[in-house]
């Protein structure tokens, strides 16, 4: 047996000991395949193509969270992405060249703002990558623009772009990084065959020349629209040689949170082309629902494909939970208040193939493809040794199924004892993930594995493998009120702690007129937007989603050159298009003229009050508050209140800063603090949900996921007839108070329940009914009463609904909750 080739790095935070459980010898005989043995034949002089690795994408505002998280926990996080032999063992990383625009859940700085400007300390995506290169050496890097700044004379296709691109380049290169691959406009609808050409040029010209480049990232609803990069680099020479990786996105469709993966095509032209096929960006899906699909895509990438390297989007969950596609990612960590995360099973499929085969490898095509009961397996051998790895999923296979394995003795790989590693994907229990179950001696080359349904299995005659601590880590809590921050602490130039900006850019710098610093949105030129996110102005956004919006919220404010400033408060939501952050505003313009208003999800603005300031200027600072407490709401400037208001369409969320337009503003001394006590909750991970009928992706579990903008939602192809309900298991017997109900934050009225009736168990055979009623059908979350005593289970059925049912989010309180009826 042989240790599979690696470097060796020892993990940066406390290393957990590798698995060690003692090898289960298993000894075999030849006799002939039974009827029902599936026969993979293992030869190593078998054709095949050269894997390229299994990676992750850090984008799109993804990993906003991760680079706030404390120590130890965050360096722990990062040994399970990049340490050898700990966790995913990720060989390639993917980071977004930030254009500070909305690239889907926030902004990322860009380091060229202008043409004479150049900073190459912006953004956390440098840090992330020295990290990665810390523990892992080897690891490829790799670039890719989202949107861009909005100074390119030309647009993105545009010399400029290209100056802009060299200059990250060089960037890279002040951090001490190579960047080995560059891409160029993420998921465009078209790209410009000329442009890679001329970049190719620059790459060259400017000492560039080891980069390679990657084209053109597309995506497509069908297979020809999702390849037709191909079609155009057969039919012109200088781009395809230009073009080093032919990549597209999501290969094996798209679909958040319930795309099966069943298969992974490519076409002939671009298998024809004599240039690696990527799968540059899959996944979407939440990290505790998403292994399956993700094992499926590794595999079959490659058996339908021919495609040498998969992507994963994102690396980690680390962004916001109100935001869209929120708990997307490899791991949960977006919790640095209590620097609590989680691994998943979607890390350790990953670690199936991540920690058994190098880039470099080489796949054999004969003994890669199809099980016959449900499933698929691939096999990839070392180029310098008789080493290989198998690895089977069996996501889809409904009965275990034998696989015998045979090695002929020409073959050129090795005999040594076979390693058994694998994951029961239908497990929640962290004891069957990724564990070593066996040794398989097999002196005469043959050996057989049962295959159980849901599993992925790794078999190799490599060693070294192991793994981290597998679990939670810190204390799963919402962020912890009273909240203050006066930014003098933020090195200038950067992003303070927990600000997430979703468009623009919030930065610390000097604040003009008085000492100290603040925090200023710095990008005066609109830039250019992605292609599916449409601008918004300048907002950056704060805070636990899960708070019960009794609290104040305080901010000093200079309108400066923009044409207004907001505080935000009680946002309920970030929607991905324009203007979508539904709550309350406190808008104060540049002639003085303040507003109180009303965000619906449906983006109307309804003003609740308005007045004018007596004596105001742009540039003097204001005190600007917004107060909630149940139903009320009072606005203040200057520490005097200038409305009061009752409303009830937003009663929790987020606190955020707007800026009118692409304009200078600056805030100072943000404060938080409470109103009233907030409800004491159950952890969502500490209760499970189950439904009476439920649509594909819309499944229970959503209401658990602290994020509003997924949901339960039962059928509508076929429509589900009502009544339909959804059960919630606390886990034990608690004293619960109050279920608390929120329903979809959108404009659409389809789901958010109207008449309900709430039943509570404690055997979760027997259920009695203690309340029913009827709710408005807003946005705002419900609070429903409990009687005193102890329950474990309890279900929320629903009679009226728009004809459906559903929940964004399920919530239990153990402390009485203000309004609960």
């Amino acid at each position: 047996m042989h240790r599979l080739i690696r470097r060796t790095v020892r993990p940066l935070a406390v290393l957990a000991a590798a698995a060690t459980c003692a090898a289960l010898l298993l000894p075999q005989q030849a006799p002939a395949a039974a009827a029902d043995e599936q026969v993979v034949t293992l030869d190593g002089e078998s054709a095949g193509r050269t894997f390229d690795g299994i990676g992750a994408l850090s984008a799109g505002a993804s990993s906003r969270l991760l680079v706030d998280y404390p120590e130890p926990a965050r360096s722990r996080i990062l040994d399970y992405l990049f340490t050898p032999g700990y966790g995913a063992e990720l060989q390639i990383l993917r980071v977004e060249i930030g254009g500070d625009v909305n690239s889907t859940a926030g902004s990322e700085p860009s380091h060229m703002r202008a043409a004479t400007d150049l900073d190459c300390d912006r953004g956390y995506e440098w840090w992330l990558m020295r990290e990665a290169k810390q523990r892992n050496p080897d690891i490829v890097l790799s670039g890719l623009s989202w949107g861009a700044p909005g100074w390119f004379d030309g647009g993105f296709w545009s010399q400029d772009n290209i100056d802009h691109l060299v200059a990250w380049l060089d960037c890279a290169q002040h951090h001490g990084l190579s960047i080995d691959y560059l891409g160029g406009w993420n998921e465009s609808e078209d790209f410009e065959p000329s442009w890679f050409v001329a970049l190719d040029e620059a790459l060259e010209a400017n000492g560039h020349a080891d980069t390679k480049i990657i084209a053109a990232d597309g995506w497509g609803a069908d297979l020809a629209e999702r390849w037709k990069v191909a079609d155009v680099m057969a039919a012109d020479d200088e781009f395809r040689d230009a073009v080093d990786v032919l990549s597209v996105h999501y290969p094996c469709g798209q679909q958040y949170n319930g795309a099966p993966f069943d298969h992974c095509p490519s076409t002939q032209t671009a298998q024809d082309l004599g240039v690696p096929l990527w799968s540059g960006e899959q996944g979407s899906q939440k990290y505790d629902i998403g292994a399956g699909p993700l094992a499926k895509a590794i595999n079959r990438s490659y058996i339908d494909g021919r495609m040498t390297a998969t992507v994963n989007w994102a690396m980690t969950a680390s962004f916001y939970t109100s935001i869209p596609y929120a708990g997307v990612g490899l791991m949960r960590a977006y919790q640095p208040w209590s620097g609590y995360f989680e691994t998943s099973k979607s890390l350790w499929s990953m670690a199936h193939t991540g920690q058994f085969a190098e880039p470099g490898w080489r796949y054999l095509d004969d003994a890669s493809g199809y099980l016959d009961s449900g499933g698929s397996y691939v096999t990839l051998r070392s180029p310098d040794t008789g080493d290989y790895s198998v690895v089977i999923e069996s996501v889809d296979a409904e009965s275990p199924q034998t696989v015998r394995f045979e090695i002929p003795d020409d073959a050129g790989l090795s005999t040594a004892p076979v390693q058994v590693w694998r994951t029961d994907l239908r497990s929640d229990q962290h004891a069957d993930w990724f564990t070593q179950e066996a040794t398989i001696r097999h002196d005469d080359g043959t050996y057989r594995l049962t295959v159980q349904p849901g599993h992925v299995y790794t078999l190799t005659t490599t060693a070294g493998q192991g793994q981290g601590k597998v679990g939670t880590f810190g204390t799963d809590r919402a962020m912890k009120l009273p909240y203050r921050d006066d930014f003098d602490a933020t090195p200038h130039g950067r992003s303070p702690r927990l600000l997430s900006d979703f468009n623009g850019a919030f930065e610390a710098v000097d604040c003009p007129g008085r000492r100290g610093g603040c925090v200023e949105q710095v990008v005066t030129t609109e830039p250019i937007a992605w292609r599916y996110t449409t601008h918004t102005t300048p907002l950056t956004v704060l805070g636990d989603p899960h708070w019960f919006g009794d609290y104040r919220v305080a901010v000093d404010a200079r309108v400066d050159q923009a044409q207004h400033v907001d505080l935000l408060g009680r946002v309920d939501g970030v929607q991905l298009g324009a203007g979508g952050q539904p709550g309350y505003r406190l808008r104060l313009d540049r002639s003085g003229r303040w507003t109180l208003i009303e965000y619906a999800s449906d983006r109307t603005e309804t003003a609740l009050a308005e007045g004018r300031l007596d004596r105001f200027h742009p540039r003097q600072w204001h005190r600007l508050s917004l107060a909630f407490r149940g139903e009320q709401i009072s606005a203040f400037i200057d520490n005097r209140r200038v409305a009061r208001v009752d409303d009830a369409r937003h009663n929790r969320g987020q606190v955020g800063l707007m800026v009118g337009d692409w304009q200078r503003a600056q805030f100072d001394n943000l404060t938080i603090t409470p109103t009233g006590p907030s409800p004491v909750l159950v952890p969502q991970g500490e209760i499970s949900a189950t439904a009476t009928n439920a649509h594909l992706g819309y499944e229970a579990a959503n209401v658990l996921d602290a994020n509003p903008n997924s949901m339960w939602h039962t059928s509508w192809e076929p429509q589900a007839p009502l009544p339909q309900s959804i059960t919630l298991d606390l886990g034990r017997r608690r004293p619960a108070t109050a279920l608390l109900y929120t329903p979809r934050y959108d404009s659409n009225p389809n789901a958010n329940i109207t008449e309900y009736t709430v039943h509570v168990s404690s055997d979760g055979d027997s259920f009695t009914p203690v309340t029913s009623g009827s709710w408005p059908a807003d946005g705002a979350t419900k609070a429903v009463a409990l009687p005193p005593g102890r329950v474990r289970y309890i279900r929320l059925e629903a009679h009226a609904g728009n004809g459906y049912a559903g929940a964004a989010e399920l919530n239990v309180a153990l402390t009485p909750v203000r309004g609960a009826a």
